[in-house]
């Protein structure tokens, strides 16, 4: 999809579509909501729709193209299950943590969860939106955050001096779970595990996962040239269950 668009932005839907599958296919009930805050890992969004039959070959190949309604950030229309729009970075903890409190209101039962990219937390509309979370205590909402370490600029540490983010995060009073972003079965016992507090799952990842560009920040932007798909879709035949 991103090869035939010749579109960026594949390392940070690499290393957050496991997530992504395991919490659409396993975790997310019909009435749940989900806010995707990283909007440039729209693919990964798209692929997950079309694997739950959501989405068709059809749309896929319209990605990033005129008169498209998948756009490389999610336009939030005719996508299914998505309710916002997501360019800029920081506003889906907001956006959660507003529908968790709504639901909380209503006694739906409903749950909540976002996507985030760790990046984005260097934004303080995430801490004041986590800050809210605590205080209603929110505990039908579920923060995921793909941290692969990797932003536009250079690495989380580079730019702001921020490694791993589980100590901040507790410090908020937060349930922080801290997992192998690419291991289905941690994501799934990070998703399944109960909490009296909102919950957020720290991804561990790897920018570009399978690619030439892996843990490079050129995942961010450069799209696939030849060689770089060619061999990415040999690694992925290679480590294809047999």
């Amino acid at each position: 999809m991103h090869m035939s668009a010749n579109a960026g932005h594949v390392g940070g839907n690499l290393s957050c579509f496991d997530a992504l599958m395991v919490l659409f296919h396993c975790f997310l009930d019909p009435e749940d909501r989900f806010v995707l805050s990283k909007g440039h890992s729209a693919g990964a969004l798209y692929v997950t729709l079309w694997s739950l039959g959501m989405l068709s070959d059809d749309d896929l190949d319209t990605f990033c193209k005129d008169d498209s309604r998948l756009p490389g950030h999610p336009s939030g229309s005719g996508v299914p299950r998505l309710m916002f729009p997501t360019g800029s970075l920081g506003h889906g903890p907001s956006l959660a943590a507003g529908l968790a409190l709504a639901a909380k209101k209503q006694r739906t039962g409903r749950k909540v969860f976002c996507l985030c990219s760790d990046g984005e937390w260097q934004e303080g509309s995430c801490w004041e939106a986590l800050i809210f979370a605590v205080h209603h205590r929110l505990d039908n909402l579920t923060i995921l955050i793909d941290q692969n370490k990797l932003q536009g600029f250079g690495t989380t540490s580079e730019v702001v001096s921020c490694g791993d983010l589980r100590t901040r995060l507790s410090g908020f009073g937060a349930n922080v779970i801290s997992c192998d972003g690419h291991d289905v079965v941690a994501i799934a016992e990070a998703l399944q595990a109960e909490s009296t507090a909102p919950k957020i799952i720290l991804l561990n990842t790897v920018k570009g996962l399978g690619t030439l560009y892996e843990d490079k920040m050129e995942s961010h932007y450069l799209p696939l040239t030849q060689e770089n798909f060619e061999f990415t879709m040999a690694m992925i035949e290679r480590n294809r269950p047999q």
